[in-house]
């Protein structure tokens, strides 16, 4: 299994090489230029002439290129050039946030979705299937921002029983933290949740009609034990794939949803950067990104191993 795993590690490398160039490449592009703001109101030519030597724009692409990526391979994202702070500080402060409402919104999106999914399969053509096909088409269809303000007007605003925003760090206040995190992780949950109903739903049954499944129940098997034991573990497959690319997306950052709840995330950050032309943040942030986008897919790759053990000795 190690073989394995080293196999895709060394796959993704080049992966990485390339996203750092795309991520680098397409900031210089952009229209603007942020050492005008830097520079203040006068825009003094000495100071930006000064700014630009600092920051090495008057080099050549690749000149550029390869040194902001020795400083990244150091950990060293570079300065906000905006606010002078090291992007690895505000990582380090933001990327917490948007792990934590990640985490609790993939888990709450897997305890609705899953079980969901298993039971319209089983119980295809009834009441039941087609209720839950209708509500995993409004979860795709409702809003993230809508559903964010009716939740709050309703929970906290008329029943008082949630802060409607804000964050409070899980080590500050564990107990506060989970209440003001319950109802963002709730609304992307709620979405994400649709999703993973309608891929369970259809990979239970394909495997529900397979020759296996009719075997173990003629020899007398509980329809607990071959939904649950047989028939799931062989289609957690693409379950597995939807959702790391589901937390992939979270790690992204829920943009909107941080926005409705105030919440000093991922989202925030990088929205913040783009308006300001902070190019420093936002290449930062998305390098970030597709990281946690790869170390997902690894996760994916060990989990499709632990679940299917042919995968272990490929032929």
């Amino acid at each position: 299994m190690l073989k394995i795993i080293a196999r895709r590690v060394f796959v993704a490398i080049p992966t990485l090489v390339l996203v750092t160039l795309i991520v680098f490449g397409l900031q210089k592009i952009l229209p603007g230029d942020p050492l005008l703001t830097m520079a203040g109101e006068e825009r003094d030519p000495q100071v930006l002439a000064f700014l630009r030597e600092k920051y090495r724009l008057d080099d050549p692409f690749h000149v550029q290129y390869l040194a902001w990526l020795g400083n990244v391979l150091t950990g060293d994202f570079g300065n906000s050039l905006r606010t002078g702070v090291p992007v690895s500080t505000l990582i380090a402060q933001k990327l917490p946030v948007t792990l934590q409402l990640a985490v609790m919104a993939i888990i709450m999106a897997m305890l609705i979705g899953i079980p969901a999914g298993i039971i319209a399969a089983v119980r295809k053509g009834s009441l039941t299937d087609y209720a839950a096909n209708a509500v995993a088409l409004s979860g795709m269809s409702i809003p993230n921002f809508w559903l964010g303000i009716i939740l709050i007007m309703i929970v906290s605003v008329q029943w008082r029983l949630l802060p409607a925003s804000g964050y409070v760090p899980l080590t500050e206040d564990p107990l506060q933290s989970l209440r003001t995190m319950l109802m963002p992780s709730f609304v992307l949950g709620t979405a994400l949740a649709a999703y993973l109903m309608r891929h369970t739903r259809s990979a239970m049954l394909g495997v529900l009609t397979s020759d296996y499944i009719r075997t173990a129940r003629a020899k007398g098997l509980l329809p607990k034990t071959v939904i649950l034991k047989h028939a799931l573990r062989n289609a957690l497959m693409p379950i597995v794939t939807l959702s790391t690319l589901l937390f992939g997306e979270l790690l992204a950052g829920a943009v909107l949803t941080e926005q409705v709840f105030t919440i000093p995330g991922f989202g925030k950050l990088i929205v913040d950067a783009v308006f300001t032309r902070d190019y420093a943040v936002v290449q930062g942030v998305v390098l970030c990104t597709a990281v946690g986008f790869i170390f997902m897919n690894l996760i994916a790759d060990v989990l499709y191993i632990l679940i299917n053990p042919r995968l272990r000795h490929p032929q």
